[in-house]
């Protein structure tokens, strides 16, 4: 069979964030977003997780362009280390490319990267795919869903979005453009599932701002507000609240400060002159005069809203009185960092409202509940569906969805990261696999941290380590100093002088008997030591630490 078409997932399936796709006809490709995701606790040192591009590179003369969805992490946090390996124009909107670009310039590559500004209206020939793009909205300005036109049919990428009728900067969905792309046939649509556990419709942004005007007006001394930097409206939010009750504005956390000054230039933020100020002079005014914007919503420990709930802010602090105010809800699995930080702002003797959103009425989802995901699939009628951007069981709900809705169950297909859907002369097949999975960033280290580096940072961790030191001659391998046995992590060597001693002499015995038996080889000897001083620990003391002999000649 010649593959004709193929659509494939990168990632952002059986996984929230990195968000990665590609469609391929023939010898042309291109690739929808490239995010990134934080580690768990398993991957110790991990800075960053991004999509395996081992079949990109090994096609980059294929590669056409990247198109970009929108400017949340989990779509463009994997960017520049996709452009360190594969050289690629960009395709976004003008607040997608604006963050983009301060990632790009941040690693480098700003100057030589070639970034080209597209529109709901604009459309791109790229080779046998023609392309063009339609307006959703979601919880950052500017968001598209891409239409890609091929010879077999049309595949639809909807991006994140929810239908919010009542936007706060008045960017609406466009119904009428999803309507007429389904009017004309879908072949395959690929749906975000995020919220497919919801039922009903995820509520307007614009209640939000109802009730943070309410608690500013309650607030008697600081107001401390903490929610993503890229949910641009709910900045301007946060800002219209401060206007309204004569505060001034200060910021918090580099991710916010760079957010507010990109979408400030570009005009999707409107703070009223003299308003925002310096965390210094902010510190000099009455409590009940300032709000502050701050990162560290999820819990981050050395996000801005960590430090403050533990007094560890330069210029400004939490006290007695001040109200706090979490507008996100946390992400899977960050719940425990963020009560920590909501009981250190309890101690603190601040005011604090936090919670679900629904509860609080102070933050809602960007992404569409059950009904909404049921009407971008009534608009756009396709005749294949896959379910994305999700962990199995928000794809598998999603899928639930699409099949109440009269969608055929043998053509909604479910992807795993590296499954391969293939269409030539209508027929569908899901055989194929590319290569892919995670990439691990640590430092400025990409792909170099792998599964035996990670078992050693576990074992480290666990049972700490013991360096074992010798000292040879050259001339004829008599030991001449040590062994000296040093301990991090394992047992404290002031506490346990008679277990260090008493090792000592096991890797003096087993170094003297190698010796004895003509053993030389460096390797053979660390090993012996390695062994003998593991076994001897492990009896004494049931920790197994990481034995690391080092031999010296001289």
């Amino acid at each position: 069979m010649t593959h004709a078409l193929s659509i494939f997932a990168l990632g952002g399936v059986y996984e929230i964030g990195k968000n990665m796709y590609g469609i391929q006809y023939e010898d042309d490709i291109i690739l929808i977003d490239c995010g990134s995701k934080f580690p768990d606790e398993s991957l110790l040192g991990v800075d960053l997780i991004i999509p395996d591009v081992t079949y990109l590179l090994e096609n980059q003369d294929k590669v056409r362009g990247l198109l970009v969805t929108h400017g949340h992490e989990d779509h463009i946090g994997g960017i520049p280390y996709l452009l360190k390996q594969i050289d690629m124009p960009i395709y976004g909107t003008q607040l997608t490319l604006g963050l983009i670009g301060a990632k790009l310039k941040e690693h480098g590559l700003l100057q030589k990267s070639k970034l080209t500004p597209i529109d709901s209206k604009a459309t791109i020939r790229f080779g046998s795919l023609h392309v063009s793009f339609f307006q959703t909205n979601h919880s950052i300005p500017d968001c598209l869903g891409i239409v890609c036109e091929t010879p077999e049919g049309t595949v639809v990428h909807t991006g994140d979005f929810k239908f919010d009728l009542s936007p706060v900067n008045n960017q609406t969905p466009d119904i009428h453009r999803m309507a007429e792309i389904g009017q004309k046939g879908v072949l395959v649509l690929l749906s975000e599932s995020t919220n497919a556990e919801r039922p009903g419709f995820t509520p307007s942004e614009r209640l939000v701002g109802d009730h943070l005007l309410e608690a500013f007006r309650k607030a008697e001394k600081k107001i401390f507000v903490s929610t993503f930097a890229s949910n641009v409206y709910r900045l301007q939010q946060v800002v219209d609240a401060a206007e309204a009750t004569n505060r001034k504005l200060t910021l918090l956390g580099r991710s916010m400060v760079n957010v507010v000054k990109i979408a400030s230039e570009q005009g999707y933020l409107r703070i009223p002159e003299g308003m925002l100020m310096e965390s210094e002079e902010a510190a000099e005014l009455d409590s009940d005069e300032l709000v502050i914007l701050c990162t560290g919503s999820q819990g981050e420990p050395m996000a801005a809203l960590s430090r403050l709930s533990t007094s560890n802010y330069r210029h400004i602090k939490v006290q007695p009185g001040d109200t706090v105010i979490l507008s996100a809800t946390p992400i899977p699995g960050n719940e425990r960092n963020v009560s920590r930080i909501v009981d250190n702002l309890f101690i603190l003797g601040a005011k604090v409202i936090y919670g679900s959103g629904s509860v609080t009425g102070m933050h809602v989802s960007g992404h569409g509940s059950q009904e909404e995901l049921k009407l971008m699939l009534t608009l756009m009628k396709p005749q294949y569906f896959i379910p994305i951007h999700g962990e199995y069981r928000m794809l598998y709900q999603h899928r639930l969805l699409a099949e109440a809705i009269g969608i055929d169950p043998n053509h909604i297909l479910l992807l795993n990261i590296g499954d391969v859907v293939d269409i030539h002369n209508s027929k569908v097949k899901q055989e194929r696999k590319i290569p892919a999975g995670n990439t691990l960033v640590d430092g400025l280290g990409i792909g170099d941290v792998g599964t035996m580096i990670l078992r050693d940072r576990k074992h480290l961790s666990e049972d700490g380590i013991m360096v074992v030191v010798v000292t040879r001659s050259k001339a004829d391998g008599k030991i001449l100093t040590g062994p000296d046995l040093i301990s991090r992590g394992f047992v404290y060597a002031p506490e346990s002088e008679e277990l260090i001693e008493e090792a000592t002499r096991i890797a003096t015995a087993a170094l003297l008997r190698l010796q004895e038996e003509n053993v030389n080889q460096w390797n053979r000897l660390k090993q012996g030591m390695r062994e003998a001083v593991g076994q001897f620990l492990y009896e004494r003391t049931k920790k197994r630490p990481m034995i690391l002999p080092i031999i010296m000649e001289v």
